[in-house]
């Protein structure tokens, strides 16, 4: 051989070498994907970043105690929770895979799991609420302890929160105008990415367990130890598959999608008159990127409603609280809460358990609360004037204390969300408009005055007649034994008089607010920016309730 040949060779051989080098480097990942709030496969890029330079895919969720206990989590949550990652698992089969279900707090699990599988590679989706962030945290340090890759992928947000904080100067932005300026600003959130398929699973392959379903299935609501004889009918199903099959129901209602304004819906209506998406969103079995894009394709080319009222306003609602919940310290909490008026909320425990358990005495909000109890999902404008009447309204109850119920009742219970709206309606942050008071009565008369969702909640009052329906206690001793139910035996008397308490609460918020005015503490350009949000909701008169998708 020439010298030239001989190095050309070698020069081959060197290739070939890196080459097999490479393909080892880039395809040896033994990888775990972390399911948590994205129990989906359709739009999960950490998931698909799990696949690339995959040989081996573990698919794990994590029934982690300070998540998932009986005692914030009740039994329609635990249940749509159990239908999602059934669902999910089912997906996974489709694609020759499987879910783990394990037990346990992620830093005890995990170090377990990366020995014991030999795991290179962890992906998850971003989560922003604090405990997710300590949690991910402490985890990641771990990972890297054992030598392993971490990527995580932000998917269950618009945007990225941050990012908008960073585009408000570092401060979330206070008003929901300036929100959606920042959004505009960014422009439109990122298209959808698909699921992944057959093909993208190919020389992909998780693991076949022995005794799989006992070590790592999926369990029952019987062995997580809840009493099951209370369930109803599971109106709401868990799962990505019923979550997108809802939304192609409703996206077929082209009208009604572009005409959408979520002042114009009903609070009382026997059956929802908005998409109930919100669960599905809450729990990540519906991308609200996918909602976003699909609303859009509706609205193309046609006349139709805009932000705030509009779908695609909700779903900028939802973004709103997300940023304040990430750029307001102690968000969940009135104290050490830079934006909450400091309230000397009453303590009265059995003011809370009547309301709780739907005993007040006001048959509108004792529907409202059964309906919560028994299907998990009440209207925005229900929860409105339940959250109404246990704070500023009437009851005089700190909106923790609401804020708690609503966590372990509702399935799309979002702890961004739920902190933000319950300031919100007890006057507390973002809404300043104290003096408007929710009246138990008065308010469901609106849009149901013979009282037909109350009889359908507390049939024990549906022989009443209309003129009664919302007042039982002012029905003449005569009409009560009629109705086959006597006030104050059969039916409480009104725990409180809420025409007299109301204007009570009315003064008691004044001087909060007046304490607050004082405050040497306080700067100029909060007392602006909760004007601004003061003027922005007179303007629109809408807030929304929750994952905003429960438009």
């Amino acid at each position: 051989w020439t010298e030239e040949a001989r190095w050309l060779c070698l020069e081959v051989q060197v290739e070939v070498q890196v080459e097999v080098q490479d393909h080892h480097l880039f395809m040896a990942h033994t990888c775990l994907h972390w399911f948590r709030k994205g129990l989906r496969l359709h739009d999960n890029p950490a998931l698909m970043a799990a696949l690339r330079d995959c040989e081996e895919l573990y698919p794990v969720f994590i029934l982690d105690p300070h998540l998932h206990n009986k005692t914030c989590v009740g039994l329609n949550r635990w249940r749509f929770l159990i239908g999602a990652l059934t669902d999910l698992d089912c997906s996974l089969r489709k694609l020759n895979s499987r879910l783990f279900v394990v037990r346990g707090k992620p830093d005890e699990v995990f170090p377990k799991l990366f020995n014991k599988w030999k795991i290179t590679k962890l992906t998850y989706e971003y989560d922003t609420e604090p405990y997710s962030l300590s949690r991910d945290t402490e985890v990641t340090a771990l990972a890297k302890e054992h030598g392993v890759e971490v990527i995580y992928k932000i998917s269950h947000t618009l945007y990225d929160i941050n990012r908008i904080i960073e585009e408000n100067n570092g401060a979330a932005p206070l008003t929901y105008k300036r929100l959606q300026a920042i959004a505009n600003s960014l422009g439109p959130p990122k298209r959808p990415i698909p699921p992944p398929t057959l093909e993208d699973m190919e020389g992909v392959k998780t693991p076949r367990l022995e005794k799989h379903e006992k070590k790592y299935g999926i369990p029952s609501l019987e062995e997580l130890g809840h009493d099951t004889t209370a369930l109803t009918e599971e109106l709401f199903p868990g799962g990505e598959q019923e979550a997108l099959r809802r939304l192609d129901e409703h996206m077929k209602r082209t009208g009604w999608v572009c005409s959408f304004e979520k002042p114009q819906t009903s609070p009382n209506s026997l059956s929802p008159s908005t998409t109930v998406l919100s669960p599905y969103v809450t729990f990540g079995c519906l991308s609200a990127r996918t909602f976003w894009w699909r609303l859009t394709d509706v609205y193309q080319g046609k006349k139709h409603s805009h932000p705030p009222v509009s779908l695609h306003g909700q779903l900028l609602w939802r973004e709103f609280f997300y940023t304040a919940s990430v750029g307001i310290p102690n968000f969940n909490k009135m104290e050490g809460n830079p934006a909450c008026t400091q309230v000397d909320w009453d303590t009265n425990a059995e003011y809370l358990a009547a309301w709780r358990e739907a005993r007040t005495g006001f048959p509108f909000i004792d529907a409202i609360m059964t309906q919560l109890r028994r299907e998990g999902w009440i209207h925005h404008l229900a929860r409105h004037a339940v959250a109404c009447f246990l704070t500023r309204g009437d009851l005089w109850i700190s909106w923790e204390e609401g804020q708690k119920v609503f966590e372990d009742l509702l399935l799309d219970g979002d702890w961004a969300l739920n902190a933000g709206n319950w300031q919100w309606l007890s006057a507390s942050t973002f809404f300043h408009q104290f003096f408007r008071v929710y009246s138990p009565v008065a308010f469901g008369k609106k849009t149901d005055k013979n009282g037909a969702y109350i009889k359908k909640y507390l049939p024990l009052l549906k022989k009443f007649p209309a003129e009664y329906i919302y007042e039982p206690w002012k029905a003449p001793r005569s009409i009560q034994q009629a109705a086959g139910c006597i006030v104050g035996k059969d039916y409480p008397h009104p725990i409180v008089q809420h025409e007299v308490v109301s204007k009570k609460n009315i003064q008691r918020m004044k001087l909060a607010y007046a304490r607050r005015s004082s405050d040497p503490t306080e700067s100029p350009s909060k007392k602006q920016g909760a004007a601004r949000v003061m003027c922005f909701y007179e303007t629109y008169r809408i807030t929304c309730f929750s994952t905003a998708a429960a438009c």
